[in-house]
């Protein structure tokens, strides 16, 4: 195992950096890992992502999508600190465990593995329905996976992406790195395409800019897929423990993906606003109940209906490959988090076993057999995205606390990326983390955080059944994540956000305006409160040092 060091306060910090020796190879360079966190990002949210946030927010979509990608910005700031200073493998998961101790990382992990289970196996089902546009008896009338053809037809994908993964990381870069080529030019197509066919400029003000107000904008962030496309970045971070200069390539990766991708997502918003067609719009009497039959989605639909038939029959064919490479990014992904959840001795320690090719092979398996479950009728990618993004978007809150925590825990710590602003980022990132959770809405948040009560059910087993666990557990550091979950669920139930005419008991007592200011308090009261609890510079150092890679 290579040991990495720092100074703090004349001492010498040592911690696990992964090589060849801890398992994991180091094959990933500058140009794959920033294609994983592009690739993520352009899956199959970037073939219904502007329909749906026009859908929502009408033509103020395109707002959206610039403070989305700003969000969640600061957000990957917080990450490219943290990734290029400790660069390992399921980092995300990592951190929470080197600052606040075992608790909030298995908490944290819990949240994190699960959202980036789901995402594959859906992500495989969306490619599966597009292809049963050629093969009909895929897809059920009802749009759930046929048995068997369809349900083995997934399970094969899944197959096949657990297969790549297994015979290494190298191989994994390499594929994503030709069909992430792909991907970037058919979006680039599409958008030049529209552009310079067609371009009705009343479409902008005609049914009104923003006919949901600001309300409607917001809400489009977190449900439209806007959030969900982008957290892709993560990438950056959980594989880059095997990437070949990580210091280097986290924060290009990190910064890079978010940047190049929110150009060509606010490009696609304003091309797909301009190409609608006004009659199309006339008949729908807005943006609101817009609806296109094109079994591709609304840009295959648009571009025939302008007639570029070739692009339509281009996008059909992506529909396909864009959320097939997604799949394969994300059953990496969640392979490396139990990996790392293993390390970090709150799950299993078998599932961060490696192969002779340095890969996390019992990860791999547990990340097929959730696909296995998944494919069964659950409900599809459009209606799990909410659910997806709050609950990635929630483990994604710890990373400003542990950034701020560690500058006190190591203060002389190498940092070859460093945020600048003192306080002011981590906590912008930590607030925007919490309102995208509030924007969500309750009929989402309510199933989050039914979620991590079932994580601390599974908690108590395993404290009941490996007692050990109890003198590790250290929840006086991390005692906090109750008190901002329990918020969080609170405010959401108390608000007005809703995609659902009943959401479960939701009250509507906190307004608009007041949500911003309510969110504020928490996040400042939660903010203060765990860095007082984070562990002492001496434990921390422990911590890290203890924490095999």
């Amino acid at each position: 195992m290579a040991v990495s060091t720092g100074n703090v306060s004349g001492l010498r910090v040592e911690y696990a950096a992964e090589d060849a020796t801890s398992g994991l190879r180091r094959h990933v360079g500058p140009v794959g890992l920033l294609f994983a966190g592009i690739g993520s990002i352009i899956g199959s949210g970037w073939l219904f992502g502007a329909f749906n946030a026009t859908h929502i927010a009408g033509p103020v979509a395109i707002f959206a999508w610039v403070l989305g990608s700003i969000m969640i910005m600061l957000i990957g700031l917080v990450y490219a600190e943290l990734g290029a200073m400790f660069p390992v493998a399921g980092g995300v998961v990592r951190f929470p465990h080197y600052s606040f101790g075992s608790f909030a990382s298995f908490t944290m992990g819990w949240v994190t593995w699960l959202a980036a289970a789901v995402v594959a196996p859906i992500e495989v089902e969306g490619a599966i329905q597009y292809a049963s546009s050629y093969a009909p008896s895929l897809f059920t009338k009802s749009g759930v996976l046929s048995w068997p053809e369809g349900y083995l037809a997934a399970a094969g994908g899944m197959l096949l992406f657990s297969l790549i993964n297994l015979v290494g990381i190298r191989w994994f870069a390499r594929i994503n790195n030709v069909v992430v080529w792909w991907k970037l030019a058919i979006i680039l197509i599409t958008i030049f395409a529209f552009l310079f066919t067609t371009f009705h400029t009343q479409n902008f003000s005609k049914y009104g800019f923003a006919p949901s107000g600001m309300q409607g904008m917001f809400h489009a962030i977190v449900v439209a897929g806007i959030v969900f496309s982008f957290l892709g970045f993560r990438q950056g971070v959980e594989l880059g423990g095997e990437s070949d200069n990580p210091r280097r390539n986290i924060p290009l990766a990190v910064v890079g993906s978010i940047l190049i991708t929110a150009v060509i997502y606010v490009l696609l918003q304003i091309a797909y606003i301009a190409a609608v067609r006004p009659a199309d719009l006339a008949k729908s009497h807005g943006w609101a109940t817009l609806s296109f039959t094109n079994d591709a989605g609304p840009l295959a639909a648009i571009a025939s209906l302008i007639g570029l038939a070739w692009l339509s029959t281009t996008l059909l064919v992506d529909a396909v490959i864009s959320p097939a490479d997604t799949g394969l990014i994300y059953t990496t992904v969640t392979a490396r988090l139990s990996y790392a959840m293993g390390r970090n001795d709150n799950a299993p320690r078998a599932l961060a076993a490696t192969s002779s090719r340095g890969v996390p092979w019992l990860s791999v398996f547990l990340a097929f057999i959730v696909g296995l479950i998944i494919f069964l009728p659950f409900p599809s990618w459009s209606k799990l995205v909410g659910f997806v993004t709050s609950a990635t978007v929630l483990s994604f809150g710890s990373g400003s606390l542990v950034l701020m925590a560690m500058r006190r825990q190591l203060p002389g710590q190498e940092r070859p990326f460093r945020v600048p602003g003192g306080h002011v980022i981590p906590f912008l990132a930590f607030y925007s983390a919490n309102l995208m959770i509030y924007w969500a809405g309750w009929d989402v948040d309510w199933k989050l955080f039914a979620t991590v009560g079932i994580g601390l059910v599974l908690l108590g087993i395993q404290l009941a059944t490996r007692r050990e666990l109890w003198r590790v557990m250290q929840f006086r550091h991390g005692w906090w994540i109750l008190l901002w979950y329990g918020g969080l669920a609170l405010i959401s139930w108390q608000g007005i956000y809703s995609s659902d005419d009943k959401p479960h008991g939701q009250q509507g007592n906190i307004a608009f305006g007041w949500a911003f200011l309510v969110v504020l308090g928490l996040t400042a009261i939660v903010y203060v409160l765990a860095l007082r609890s984070r562990l002492s510079s001496e434990e921390a150092r422990r911590q890290i040092a203890g924490t095999p890679a």
